[in-house]
């Protein structure tokens, strides 16, 4: 799972047809189908029925398709699990993890579906690396919005009271290779803010960025792939190296830098990256 791309993971109401359809064309890596936040109370049931139809028809190619439940505290949780667990999605998105024994709670009603952990509490974060390491797990989604409400923090256009929270689950995940999505951006007209806020969650190391806009799939997808520039240099690097060795050297010169077997770890998969993402594109 670390080697697919999920630059842009895009959530998508569960309840409307038409989202539901133009989702099929749009560009992005993943899709978030929403049965939470994006439903209103008196259409979660029929949303279910809404969403199991729109996934046995398909059309959604290669984006990986990950469903989000209400809390199983709530009164539509555990029938959202069941009905999840009968769907045509790839996995299964949980909100409001605080324990991995939550995981445990889910993974016994949606059985080998892969589970993703919505990382929006105090309580959660704390116990980042036992969610991680739960072996049903594949991945977290950074819930920002929530967690900023709980730490009741103030806006930050670099998001300083949120990076401790940002950075303990990405290394929750990274200890036990597991995919971390950054939250979303409101302003969904604010490009150049966008796009600030995907290079701050790429350079931190998530593997992309949930997003609530078609209209955000461009800017995140060129952020979180690697550049002509980054390729290149990738290139160039594993050339220099294999010459290096060839002259019984363990270390290579490039750049007037130093080329270390740790750095040809990161340019592999830079170029796997890079051929992860043009499959994707052509299919």
């Amino acid at each position: 799972m670390t080697q697919r791309p999920f630059r842009s993971a895009l959530y998508i109401p569960g309840s409307k047809d038409r989202a539901l359809d133009k989702a099929r064309s749009l560009a992005v890596d993943a899709i978030l189908f929403d049965l939470e936040d994006a439903v209103a109370p008196d259409e979660k049931v029929n949303a279910r029925a809404t969403l199991k139809a729109a996934l046995a028809e398909g059309g959604y190619g290669p984006r990986y398709k990950i469903v989000r439940i209400n809390g199983l505290d709530t009164e539509w949780g555990r029938a959202d699990a069941e009905a999840v667990r009968d769907m045509a999605a790839d996995a299964v998105l949980l909100p409001k993890v605080n324990s991995a024994a939550d995981i445990d709670a889910l993974a016994a009603i949606t059985g080998d579906l892969p589970i993703w952990a919505m990382m929006e509490t105090p309580l959660g974060v704390i116990n980042a690396a036992s969610i991680a390491a739960h072996p049903k797990l594949e991945g977290f989604v950074l819930g920002t919005n929530d967690l900023a409400k709980d730490l009741n923090t103030r806006k930050s256009e670099r998001r300083e009271p949120l990076l401790y929270a940002l950075e303990a689950c990405l290394l929750a995940a990274r200890a036990y290779g597991k995919i971390a999505l950054d939250g979303v951006y409101n302003a969904f007209k604010d490009d150049e803010g966008l796009a600030a806020e995907c290079e701050q969650g790429r350079d931190m190391g998530f593997d992309g960025k949930t997003l609530i806009h078609p209209a955000q799939v461009e800017i995140t997808n060129r952020a979180f792939g690697p550049s002509e520039a980054e390729i290149d240099l990738a290139k160039r690097q594993i050339a220099a190296f294999e010459e290096a060795e060839k002259n019984g050297q363990g270390v290579a010169v490039l750049d007037g830098r130093i080329v270390e077997n740790l750095h040809i770890v990161t340019a592999r998969a830079t170029l796997a990256k890079a051929a992860a993402i043009a499959e994707l594109e052509s299919q």
